[in-house]
């Protein structure tokens, strides 16, 4: 039993997009439908995946505007950001009109989602961390068994998420990082939100924003 992932960069952002499944059942999720329902809509069906839910990790507009859309055309549950996300959520439709963006549904998830849950993907089971800091109610979905994560804006390869948002905290998204990721383990295998996939390994010996030896300089976790 595994999961496998096809990320698929959607909207002007090109923001990873990820069609997840478990390879015993076939049955997957789609985490961050940001925008091109059509293109999502493709990689599902080159891979053969059933889709039984959305997954959002938190609800910037390249991250979730899409996820009534695809609900409704798939007829499957929402599944997260945290309640605190609902801050942004509300704000979907006027960030779409701001960016350009196709017209996007403000939507209540039929699960909010929690520090220390866990969701389903056929008989896959992901932990389900609150990471704030990016945005004030921002989760990561975790394969433990698989060594993969989908970490949305908190992590990149050479970088972390920006905070100068409404609602962002410089503290929190290290704290996020250092305290609750990079203990999962260096081998994890995690797909950010933008950009190349890394090691929570890699990015704890190099990352210029969040590395061992950055931090050594800043013990308290001051902003840089």
């Amino acid at each position: 039993m595994g999961l496998k992932a096809a990320v698929v960069p959607v909207t002007p952002f090109q923001q990873n997009c990820s069609v997840i499944w478990c390879t015993d059942t076939g049955r997957g999720a789609v985490v961050d439908p940001g925008g091109e329902v059509e293109k999502i809509l493709a990689t599902v069906e080159q891979n053969g995946v059933a889709v039984e839910k959305l997954l959002i990790t938190h609800g910037h507009l390249d991250h979730a505007s899409a996820a009534q859309a695809l609900a409704d055309r798939l007829s499957v549950p929402i599944e997260g950001p945290h309640p605190d996300e609902a801050f942004w959520i509300d704000q979907l439709p006027a960030q779409a009109a701001q960016y350009g963006f196709p017209p996007a549904q403000v939507f209540v998830p039929d699960r909010w989602l929690g520090d220390g849950e866990r969701v389903r993907v056929g008989a896959v089971t992901l932990d389900v961390y609150h990471c704030p800091g990016h945005t004030p109610g921002h989760v990561v979905f975790v394969d433990a068994a698989g060594r993969m994560a989908f970490v949305g804006d908190v992590l990149f390869r050479g970088s972390i998420g920006r905070t100068d948002f409404p609602r962002g905290n410089h503290v929190d998204l290290i704290a996020s990082i250092r305290e609750k990721l990079f203990p999962l383990g260096d081998d994890i295998v995690f797909v950010p939100g933008h950009g190349p996939l890394s090691r929570f390994g890699d990015e704890r010996r190099d990352n210029p924003f969040v590395g061992d030896g950055v931090m050594a300089d800043r013990p308290e976790h001051t902003p840089a």
